[in-house]
């Protein structure tokens, strides 16, 4: 789900002016999955930005307003849904957690960061959403200590099917500034591609395993 359409389109046009969204289906990028494609994405750039760091704050801020009631807590997945779940806290006066994508090694070996109490409200705040299964991992892990989980935002999805499978699967709300369907028509628009390369970033988007063998 898409929060507002004239948001989406803002943060798409922002995250491609300062490259925080890059696009090359001739020379696709590797993935750590080793899945090849035509989209980075990192929103981490965006912080370097202070009016696009804060255009995407308020975003973030007046998502959970309009659609989570009585939160408790505002926790980020590790590591680039840290800095803007700590904005967001701070803007909402609202205890921080982040949660580990795996349990520290040492010391006092947690997963979750900060203090949480069993039955607290949380929403979780999420950089990228790709397959979604890190994201839920961590939504996994909150409702293991005891949380209970309200629902994920995040500041842009690829919008693949996998991904709107697993949260379905697991019951938990996504709401995204911004997807990849508004990024193409935005990019295409502002003469970011050309058509020609219109037509691969979609079949991408439709399947995503089979672009990538292709493009070995």
């Amino acid at each position: 789900m898409i929060f507002k359409e004239e948001t989406a389109k803002y943060i798409a046009l922002s995250l491609l002016e300062i490259k925080a969204i890059k696009l090359n289906p001739v020379n696709p990028f590797t993935w750590a999955s080793g899945l090849r494609s035509p989209i980075y994405c990192d929103n981490r750039v965006a912080l370097s930005y202070p009016e696009k760091r804060s255009y995407i704050k308020r975003q973030l801020v007046d998502v959970i307003r309009d659609n989570f009631s009585n939160v408790d807590v505002i926790a980020g997945v590790a590591t680039a849904g840290i800095p803007q779940g700590a904005l967001v806290a701070d803007e909402l006066g609202l205890p921080f957690v982040y949660v580990r994508s795996s349990a520290k090694a040492h010391g006092m070996t947690n997963k979750i960061e900060g203090k949480i109490e069993k039955g607290q409200t949380v929403v979780v705040v999420e950089d990228l959403i790709s397959t979604g299964k890190s994201s839920l991992n961590a939504v996994d892990a909150l409702m293991a200590s005891g949380a209970l989980v309200a629902g994920m935002v995040a500041i842009f999805t690829y919008g693949l099917k996998i991904a709107e499978e697993n949260f379905n699967n697991k019951n938990c709300d996504l709401i995204a500034l911004s997807d990849y369907n508004t990024m193409i028509n935005i990019a295409i628009n502002e003469n970011y591609v050309s058509q020609e390369d219109e037509l691969s970033l979609l079949e991408w988007r439709k399947d995503p395993k089979k672009w990538s063998d292709k493009n070995e």
